[in-house]
């Protein structure tokens, strides 16, 4: 059996995986054989995203870093970073981990960071701040940003950076991960949401009839842009959790025309201001989205009124691929998996659900669908365990599915998951259980047109699925089976594997 995650993962106080800055990050990543640059020219409508699709593959391909950019080989910014978290090993190294720990491992180092905090340092001044570009010099467009996909409503700016917001009540810093394209050269149509921190913020500031500040940071560390795309709780900054992660305080400065703070080695800030008057909406998408599909039709949405770019000398810009198909992985899809897989761990210890073993969210559903393994001893146990996690705020848009076998099945082989399902869940015995009518996502497309209206039903409406693949603890023990409630399983006797095993290589294999 595996030793429990929490064991094998570092102390968060030992951990030491502090880059500096994303030139840090690509550094480490050359050295590390894990980054391929490109330099011949490449054009930044569709053939930056369809290279970045091909190598990204099923989640093992290099991180990129494009060099030459048809339209900007001179100027503000020339380079594209993408693909820093697009694989395991990748992860791995963000955690101080070793290349080949395995997801078990580093869901454990993710379960340890998301329980601790490193708070934030404020420093004066920083290298972001070597270009700062206000008023008429505002151009969105100076900055070489993709056409990821044909279909795509615009140039999508928003994909792989931290969007900070405060808590007009508590003061508390948030850093979300959320879509927005290029609109005009000062403006960034966005998707916003009422359940997520930032929508919950930008309530407070709706209250008071005030604009909501806001500030975009592009290119990090990478454990900015993996906490923001994490669903930590409201009352708690992603700050001090990528303090955590990385085993250091975040080192912040004050931005220029936003009461918000950024990091001071970031390469590039766009500082605004979001208004909640219709009047002043935009229109956005569609946009490819996680889910593998278009995310819907072109609409007035919220903006960011654009009032100051920071970035550094030479800046590089930080974007990724969205949008997950079988056996073509992303960023976020490998991101997902260790993320809500941790998230959804905690969950269910703080709720007192025992027995839990293993926690797996497959990649290519981005956490859609929850794999939980654990020992059971009484009936109802795998009940409890869905109940617990879509009772959650981390529930929004994730756990649509969840599967709950016996700790004799690998979450992490879907042939032994299968096979639970074949052979351990009976429907007439309440095995599959329908949660009805509750809050999910708005761009899944398996989801009426109607229950998709997030400005009518503030997100998606979902029909959630449990799938109780463990064996059923309703059933009798039978005499002929010694008791136990179902029949032994046609596994080799101890005693038979062990003399295979040993006289394995006279077998010839």
């Amino acid at each position: 059996m595996n030793k429990h995650p929490l064991d094998v993962a570092p102390k968060a106080s030992e951990i030491r995986t502090h880059f500096g800055d994303m030139r840090g990050w690509i550094e480490h990543l050359k050295k590390n054989g894990e980054l391929h640059e490109i330099n011949v020219e490449v054009d930044w409508n569709c053939e930056l995203g369809t290279i970045t699709r091909r190598a990204f593959g099923n989640g093992d391909g290099p991180a990129l870093l494009f060099n030459r950019i048809k339209d900007y080989t001179d100027g503000r910014c020339t380079q594209v970073f993408t693909g820093g978290l697009s694989k395991y090993s990748r992860l791995a190294m963000m955690f101080g981990l070793p290349k080949d720990a395995s997801i078990t491992d580093l869901v454990g180092a993710a379960r340890k960071a998301y329980s601790s905090r490193v708070p934030p340092v404020v420093v004066k001044t920083g290298p972001v701040k070597e270009n700062i570009i206000k008023g008429d010099d505002i151009n969105l467009f100076d900055f070489p940003v993709p056409l990821w996909h044909r279909l795509d409503g615009g140039r999508y700016i928003n994909t792989m950076q931290g969007t900070i917001t405060r808590d007009l009540v508590t003061g508390r810093l948030n850093v979300g991960l959320y879509r927005g394209m290029i609109g005009k050269k000062n403006t960034i149509p966005v998707l916003l949401w009422r359940p997520q921190n930032w929508g919950q913020d930008m309530l407070k500031y709706k209250a008071k009839s005030e604009e909501m500040p806001v500030a975009f940071v592009y290119g990090w560390e990478p454990s900015l842009p993996f906490c923001a795309a994490s669903p930590v709780p409201p009352d708690v900054s992603e700050y001090d959790v990528m303090g955590a992660i990385r085993g250091a305080p975040v080192e912040l400065v004050d931005c220029e025309t936003v009461p918000l703070q950024v990091p001071a080695t970031a390469e590039i800030v766009v500082e605004g201001y979001i208004s909640s008057d219709p009047e002043t909406f935009e229109m956005e998408m569609p946009f490819g989205e996680y889910t593998g599909y278009f995310g819907g039709d072109q609409a007035l949405r919220h903006k960011v009124r654009v009032t100051c770019i920071m970035h550094r000398n030479k800046p590089i810009f930080r974007g990724t691929l969205e949008g997950t198909m079988p056996k073509m992985l992303n960023e976020n899809s490998i991101m997902s998996s260790v993320q809500r897989a941790a998230l959804a761990w905690n969950i269910l210890e703080r709720s007192g659900v025992p027995g839990v073993t293993d926690v797996h969210c497959p990649p290519a559903n981005n956490g859609t669908t929850l794999m939980i393994q654990l020992r059971q001893t009484y009936r109802g146990q795998a009940k409890q365990a869905a109940a617990a996690i879509w009772g959650s705020s981390a529930a929004h848009m994730r756990y649509k599915h969840i599967w709950v076998v016996d700790e004799d099945i690998d979450i992490h082989d879907y042939g032994a998951i299968d096979w639970a399902y074949a052979y351990r869940v009976n429907a007439a015995e309440d095995d599959i259980i329908f949660f009805p009518g509750t809050f999910g996502s708005a761009i899944d497309p398996s989801t009426r047109l109607k229950y998709r209206d997030a400005e009518f039903y503030g997100t998606g409406k979902w029909c959630r699925v449990l799938i109780d693949a463990t064996v059923n603890l309703d059933f009798e023990g039978e005499e002929k089976y010694h008791g136990e409630r179902y029949p032994p399983m046609v596994k080799p006797e101890p005693q038979d594997w062990e003399l295979v095993e040993r006289r394995w290589h006279e077998y010839g294999f």
